[in-house]
């Protein structure tokens, strides 16, 4: 049937592959690494709460490159840094102990690990939208294959000038076929759609979770 439709048909079709092959892409690349943020996000959170020094969770990042609390880790990390470096190191009377460094603004580490949140969330949605314009079209462009389908096959009736079975059957067949096609490019992306923003919302609660703990820790160890 597909081989005997007509050209516009076949161009439709031709469209709807070519969505349902690169969602699919999308949906597999996804998986494996949404799969990979949370097997390096778990095993990051247990090295960083281990810890008892920044320095050292900062020595093994480049291990965990996918989890996003990585990179929220790297700009509070380095604003904290930049901060106690332009604190006062040494004591302003000889013999006294060493002046403890401090932070000038918390709120300055706090907008540093917002905005560094805020690029993570961009990355890990790359692509999303092309799942939800998958599925949100592609029932409309089988519904035009349809549609035209349709027309040809009443078009073929008034030509013959009968309405038997056999004259309408086969140009029906040939116009639902586009449905069903734009159904099974939709379907997939709009179930994986919403799959995958359920897990951003989780990674983004558990980024938000991560700012607050390195906050606490800052707060309570250079203020």
């Amino acid at each position: 049937m597909v081989l005997q439709s007509g050209p516009v048909a076949k161009f439709v079709l031709l469209i709807l592959a070519g969505f349902s092959i690169v969602s699919w892409g999308i949906i597999l690349h996804k998986l494996w690494h949404f799969y990979r943020i949370q097997n390096q996000t778990a095993r990051f959170l247990e090295v960083f709460r281990r810890s008892s020094k920044f320095s050292e969770v900062h020595a093994v990042c480049q291990s965990f490159t996918a989890s996003p609390l990585v990179g929220i880790f790297q700009a509070g990390y380095a604003e904290l840094n930049t901060q106690l470096k332009q604190s006062p190191q040494t004591s302003a009377s000889p013999g006294a102990p060493p002046v403890r460094p401090m932070l000038k603004s918390l709120s300055s580490v706090d907008r540093a690990l917002l905005r560094a949140a805020a690029v993570e969330v961009t990355r890990i949605e790359r692509n999303l939208s092309v799942l939800a314009t998958t599925a949100s079209i592609s029932p409309f462009i089988g519904l035009f294959g349809t549609v035209w389908g349709i027309m040809t096959s009443f078009q073929r009736i008034a030509s013959v000038g009968s309405t038997n079975l056999g004259v309408v059957a086969p140009g029906i067949a040939e116009a639902l076929i586009a449905t069903a096609a734009g159904l099974f490019a939709a379907i997939p992306a709009v179930y994986f759609y919403n799959h995958f923003v359920a897990d951003v919302k989780r990674l983004t609660s558990s980024m938000d979770d991560f700012s607050l703990e390195f906050l606490n820790i800052a707060e309570r160890n250079f203020t």
